[in-house]
């Protein structure tokens, strides 16, 4: 489950117009999100709020052996008013929801989002719709501050997001700590995003690191015919859709570090659906680290809107060493105590819908007149009140499996106003004593 304020930047990238779609680190982040989810551990206790559409505050207790917790705050210069913060209204898939689709290239910046079918089909986006973004003003000279207090280690974390322009994007991270080599690190990130393709620029502190990174993009919207009839009338049913409609999209890292002059890369590619795909939407990636011999391949895809799975496989050229990690989220609309009894979300209102209606047997009165009853009379439809949408899922169990059988378990949902997330981790090498952790996190939002 994402924190609040994750959420709130999520929010504010929606608002200028943002995507992540173009960043090298997020290739694989689909398959990451549905295997490598977060385990809690103990009790951690959230309260936050959206107090103006400009600032957010969010207060943190954690027990894990010991107590601790943090104070964060956040303020955004555009102002987030389309966003709902409370935590009965959130929409669980923005909070929760794991598979991500890749969004139009076309409609960047410019579109309104749905909270219901989102960028992809029967998938949930990431970010909140804003009814036009065009009108948001100064979005392209937009800037984000973000600072969190971790107590009792006096731990300080800060960020900054800066917009230039409307393909220009500085942000900044620092954290401010003794044990840390000079009290502290700070990493810069230049990001210049022109649709087809993204470039970014880094540098940390932390051993005086540079480094560049990229992500070109060709093939379904990323075309010059695609782009061209997407902008021209009748778009998108006017571009040819193939079998499987989807990008490609290739792309690399370089870094060095300057103070123990030692450097590595990457290389990968990826290819998902897009939204206008009427398939079933899936993501399959590749990376190679030819320095270490590391071969990473991730599989993703949305059976059925309440269904993701995801598989990934990890081997070592050099070594020959290999691993493998299953995963999977699984929504539903049931509570937790009636989850493993039910048929299939979907389909548990189409039955009890679907049942035939009972035949009524002919009157006395009528079998003695040699006749049939008269029809009755069709009985008088109350116009239905507008109300607001019910949300169709209650719930998701999120399930993971590696090669060593760790297996994790999460189960998270709303309660009331409240939203939790129950997770435990099990290792089944050790049946004697299988369960390695076990958490409880609640957040409450306003």
């Amino acid at each position: 489950m994402r924190e609040f304020m994750q959420y709130v930047r999520n929010a504010f990238y929606g608002a200028t117009g943002w995507s992540e779609d173009n960043s090298y680190k997020d290739l694989n982040v689909t398959a990451r999100e549905l295997i490598d989810f977060p385990l809690p551990r103990g009790i951690r206790l959230s309260l936050s709020s959206l107090a103006t559409p400009h600032f957010a505050t969010s207060y943190q207790l954690c027990n894990v052996g010991v107590v601790d917790g943090s104070i964060s705050y956040l303020h955004s210069s555009v102002p987030l008013t389309a966003v709902p913060a409370q935590s009965d209204r959130i929409p669980l898939g923005a909070l929760m929801r794991s598979y991500r689709g890749l969004h139009q290239l076309g409609s960047r910046g410019g579109t309104a989002w749905s909270w219901e079918t989102g960028p992809q089909a029967g998938t949930t986006p990431q970010v909140p719709a804003f009814a036009d973004v065009d009108r948001i003003p100064n979005k392209d000279k937009s800037s984000l501050l973000y600072g969190r207090l971790y107590l009792p280690q006096s731990l300080l974390e800060a960020m900054v997001i800066k917009r230039f322009s409307s393909t220009l994007q500085v942000q900044i991270s620092a954290v401010s700590e003794q044990s840390l080599r000079n009290g502290g690190t700070m990493l810069s990130v230049v990001q210049y995003d022109r649709g087809n393709y993204g470039i970014e620029g880094l540098y940390s502190t932390d051993g005086g690191l540079l480094g560049l990174r990229g992500l070109y993009n060709f093939g379904g919207d990323a075309s010059v015919a695609a782009l061209s009839a997407q902008n021209g009338p009748g778009s998108p049913e006017s571009v040819e859709k193939e079998r499987i409609y989807g990008r490609f999209s290739a792309g690399g890292e370089m870094y060095y570090g300057t103070l123990n002059k030692s450097g590595g890369m990457s290389v990968g590619a990826r290819f998902a659906t897009l939204p206008t795909h009427k398939g079933t939407p899936l993501t399959a990636t590749l990376t190679i680290n030819p320095l270490m011999g590391n071969i990473n391949t991730t599989y993703s895809l949305l059976a059925k809107d309440f269904l993701a799975m995801a598989t990934r496989m990890e081997f070592n050229a050099y070594s020959y060493e290999s691993d493998w990690a299953v995963g999977l989220e699984l929504w539903s609309n049931r509570r937790p105590a009636g989850f493993l009894l039910g048929a299939e979300p979907s389909l548990a209102l189409e039955s009890a819908e679907s049942e035939p209606p009972i035949k009524k047997e002919r009157s006395f009165q009528a079998k003695m007149e040699w006749r049939l009853d008269d029809p009755e009379p069709e009985p008088i439809k109350d116009v239905e009140k507008p109300t607001e949408r019910k949300e169709e899922y209650l719930g998701v169990l999120k399930a993971r499996l590696s090669s060593n059988l760790n297996l994790g378990l999460v189960w998270e949902g709303r309660a009331k106003s409240l939203l939790f997330s129950l997770g435990t981790g099990v290792d089944l090498q050790r049946l004697g004593e299988p369960f390695r952790s076990l958490g409880l996190e609640v957040q409450y939002s306003s």
